[in-house]
């Protein structure tokens, strides 16, 4: 009988913020990432703010975690474009990640290279993003992905019978109360539409318990203690359930969740208890998809994804704002790639980000506040103007090049 066991999966993002580029810059300055200004939208600065919070130490503690106990496992997610900036302005962080790898208890997840929406605008697209980032991870790390995880956890049955298609174990969702009706996402589930290719739910309840609510002191159950965690963690185990699925960003340990909240400590504690806890053990994606049988069908015709309250695709789409840039961009596909000018694809692509559009999200209530901590602008209009002016340049340089036949600066 295979044991219960605890599913880790960390995703790791950064994205190349668009600087305060007015319309003045366009057709002048092709520079839309960079900026000298000590600001949030300075990627530099952002990165190594975060990499000295979270990476690093995180990046230290599960180095120890991996030393000490045996069982431990952990599944990873790390973009392309957090690689691009960490080999440019952080390398130590890539041996480090390298040499979690190295244990063979570290798993890399595949996804988009650059942490884009574009599987529901461009198939095409999509799958080149989905190789270049199989390239940059066997590059980076040796290895080569089986399991499949959407940007934002974006999932519907189509991606589930695209995976399988593509020869992927398994795939990533969100465990949304709405599909999952009188079930647990306490197991391994069988996509609708498919025959070989696992479901891992994540179990929200619980992962969001850390990623959200770990130093909210207005939260009945603050503080959250190791001791109680292990409580609930050991009660969504009860029965015959297999797995629990705690997925959340990397970014948890020591950025959104301060390293002055004991948020490290918890952790620590946590893994260390369970770790002695009997017929328990950690597993990593592949490994969790290998001990256990899908015990149900699951299906979700419409796209669930893992943000806001609705759990769909409205922290990037649900305003013209959003859907005006996203139709903009998209619509330039085929000229862009026609050009073969590396920088002018690569610029595009960066634009493709899904956190462009986050920014621009006009919500109110709860859901606002998130897209609010998140941004580095100070309205989504700030963010909306930024964004449409690089793609005016963006049509611009195409414009130069058809008209020169050459590159676009």
């Amino acid at each position: 009988m295979s044991q219960r066991g605890i599913v880790l999966y960390l995703q790791i993002h950064q994205p190349y913020r668009v600087r305060p580029y007015s319309v003045f810059d366009t057709g002048t300055s092709h520079n839309y990432f960079d900026s000298n200004e000590e600001t949030d939208w300075n990627n530099q600065r952002v990165f190594n703010k975060v990499a000295d919070k979270s990476y690093r130490p995180m990046g230290r503690l599960l180095t120890q975690l991996l030393s000490t106990y045996p069982e431990f496992r952990i599944s990873l997610g790390i973009s392309g474009t957090f690689i691009e900036q960490a080999r440019e302005w952080a390398p130590d962080l890539l041996d480090t990640f390298r040499a979690l790898v190295d244990t063979g208890r570290v798993e890399i997840l595949a996804e988009t290279y650059h942490h884009s929406l574009s599987f529901f605008y461009s198939r095409d697209e999509f799958e080149r993003q989905v190789e270049l980032h199989q390239s940059l991870v066997f590059e980076t790390f040796g290895v080569l992905p089986r399991v499949f995880r959407n940007t934002e956890l974006a999932y519907n049955d189509e991606l589930a019978q695209w995976a399988e298609q593509k020869g992927y174990v398994g795939i990533l969702a969100e465990g949304w109360d709405p599909v999952l009706e009188w079930r647990s996402p306490n197991y391994i589930y069988q996509p609708y539409g498919t025959s070989s290719t696992a479901l891992l739910l994540k179990n929200y309840r619980l992962s969001d318990d850390i990623a959200f609510r770990f130093s909210n002191k207005a939260w009945a159950e603050w503080p959250l203690t190791s001791q109680k965690f292990h409580e609930w963690a050991t009660s969504a185990l009860s029965g015959d359930q297999q797995i629990l699925n705690l997925f959340m960003d990397f970014e948890t340990f020591g950025e959104h969740q301060w390293e002055d909240t004991g948020i490290f400590t918890f952790f620590e504690q946590f893994i260390d208890a369970w770790s002695h806890e009997a017929d328990s053990t950690f597993y990593t994606t592949s490994e969790a998809i290998a001990a256990h049988q899908p015990v149900d069908t699951i299906s979700m015709p419409h796209t669930v994804t893992w943000a806001d309250s609705g759990r769909d695709l409205s922290a990037w789409t649900g305003n013209k704002l959003q859907r005006e840039s996203l139709r903009y961009l998209y619509s330039l596909e085929q000229d862009i790639l026609r050009t073969e000018d590396d920088q002018l694809i690569a610029d595009w692509r960066h634009l493709q980000t899904s956190d462009h559009f986050y920014y621009m999200c006009t919500k109110g209530f709860n859901d606002g506040d998130v897209h609010a901590y998140f941004s580095p602008y100070n309205s989504p209009y700030i963010a909306f103007l930024y964004y449409l002016n690089a793609i005016r340049d963006l049509r611009w340089r195409l414009h130069v090049h058809h008209r020169t036949g050459g590159l676009s600066g």
